[in-house]
């Protein structure tokens, strides 16, 4: 419970009509989950302009179930004198600041890093959460894949949460005496003001490659919005980037922060080189230091030395932080290797972007060489970048003795429209080596009776989603699963 006209005092500016003397229970974006509360408080709802709906709309509905507290941008037309109304000039840059304030600003009470980019957030990230708590340092993560409070873990639902849920897990951090989290930041977050009001002590940036246009429109914008993550950040954090992407240099041209590199190819304040790469892990030198790792791959050389920079640049002993890093293995879905009954070796990869594809076949191909059986099993989501998808099947045939196209979440698209599409990048010399099967299960099937003892199987787009979104219906998927069924696997 917190006073209204305490929190008001996140806002940079406000006009106010009713009055604010009012406690708030609980700050909702939602007008459906609006309640009644006892006499001497409220909930307050704060009027999103969204992509599928206004919530603006709905200031009426929320005002009948018993709110008497509203953020929105346009006064409705009836003022109803028993309701205090906060106009802003944007309600979700006010949400952030109001949920920050509302759990007691919580990322200042603990080192918040985050890390973007399009490829890598999710590894980055989960394995510094679990090199801090072997480092004896109490931790939280905000993933993809799952949230946790040190070892407790909370079910994920987007790769950033919303600014309310986002503070109450932050706040639960801290209560739990976590000293660091490290989060995913998304770039639609960052568009939607999901990470308003925290205060970072750290970033990373990966990489950036084609992805989410369908929601950015442009690549100019889609880079716009993650260069934002930087230019917001304090002079007392640390900016991180890689110095091998083009647009390294790009994200922190105007950040505050204290600018560190890292890179693989030239010198850097975290240089890296792959001594030796195989599927038992990664031989590498960082920064003259000579480290065995479990991860392999070319792109993990990368999350690795990301990890290794935001460690010692957060305190960390750099001796320690390697022999920890070399006990790391990877985060599920990401590069996860199964071997087959009959010797064959399956893959699991998160890989849903035409770089992420290229980086692992490129790894595969690496390790195996170019004599070597290759099957892909791909497909594209629906909704989502139609572009991408033709793109997707050349690289999947550049580098794969056989593919097959298949399906991944088609949501509320046409599968076989998603997969029409896919087939157009199919080069003419490569369409007898492709085989289009709809039904991912019997894709994965297929794929399986085709693997020999010495070849490679990579799934590839889902990594460790265990549903398949058809019409607005989650149903039980997993590529793991299906792969051990079929190899026998147990």
């Amino acid at each position: 419970m917190k006073p209204l006209n305490i929190l008001l005092k996140s806002l940079r500016s406000y006009e106010l009509t009713g009055d604010p003397a009012v406690n708030i229970s609980e700050i909702l974006f939602d007008s459906r989950a609006v309640s009644a509360q006892p006499e001497d408080a409220t909930q307050l709802y704060v009027a999103q302009r969204g992509t599928q709906t206004d919530g603006h709309k709905y200031i009426p509905a929320a005002i009948a179930q018993g709110c008497r507290a509203v953020v929105c941008e346009t006064l409705p037309e009836n003022i109803d004198e028993q309701v205090c109304y906060i106009k802003v000039a944007d309600s979700s840059v006010a949400l952030g600041q109001l949920a920050d304030a509302f759990y007691g600003h919580p990322s200042r009470k603990l080192k918040l890093v985050g890390i973007t980019g399009t490829n890598g957030k999710t590894t980055t990230v989960t394995l510094l959460h679990r090199l801090f708590m072997l480092a004896g340092h109490k931790a939280g993560l905000l993933s993809t894949i799952v949230n946790r409070i040190g070892d407790q873990e909370v079910p994920a639902t987007h790769t950033t949460p919303d600014a309310v849920e986002l503070n109450k897990l932050l706040s639960q951090m801290v209560e739990n005496q976590c000293e660091y989290c490290f989060m995913e930041v998304s770039s639609h977050a960052l568009c939607q003001h999901r990470v308003t009001g925290l205060r970072f002590t750290g970033a990373i940036f990966s990489n950036i490659t084609h992805d989410h246009l369908d929601f950015h429109k442009t690549f100019a914008n889609y880079i716009a919005a993650k260069k934002s993550f930087f230019d917001k950040l304090p002079k007392t954090a640390f900016a991180l980037t890689n110095i091998d992407d083009k647009n390294g240099k790009v994200m922190v041209q105007n950040t505050k922060a204290n600018i560190h590199t890292y890179s693989l190819r030239t010198a850097a304040d975290f240089k890296g080189i792959v001594m030796e790469n195989a599927f038992t892990g990664l031989h590498m030198r960082i920064n003259n230091r000579e480290v065995y790792f479990k991860l392999c791959g070319k792109f993990n050389a990368y999350n690795l030395l990301a990890i290794y920079g935001a460690a010692v640049l957060l305190g960390l002993d750099e001796d320690e932080v390697l022999t920890k890093m070399s006990m790391l293995d990877s985060a599920a879905g990401r590069f996860q290797m199964l071997r087959g009954e009959n010797g064959g070796t399956a893959i699991v990869d998160y890989a849903h972007t035409p770089d992420a594809l290229e980086n692992v076949l490129k790894t595969i191909r690496d390790i195996v060489g170019k004599e070597a059986e290759v099957i892909t099993v791909v497909g594209c989501g629906g909704d989502r970048d139609a572009l991408k998808r033709p793109e997707m099947a050349e690289i999947a045939c550049r580098y794969s003795s056989k593919v097959l196209l298949t399906s991944d979440n088609p949501r509320t698209e046409d599968p076989q429209a998603i997969l029409n599409d896919m087939v157009k990048g199919v080069p003419a010399a490569k369409a007898k080596q492709v085989i289009v099967i709809e039904n991912r299960r019997e894709a994965i099937k297929t794929a399986c009776m085709m693997l020999q003892p010495q070849g490679v199987l990579l799934v590839a787009g889902k990594g460790h989603e265990n549903y398949q979104e058809i019409n607005h219906v989650k149903h039980h998927f997993d590529d793991t699963e299906e792969l051990k069924n079929n190899l026998n696997i147990k």
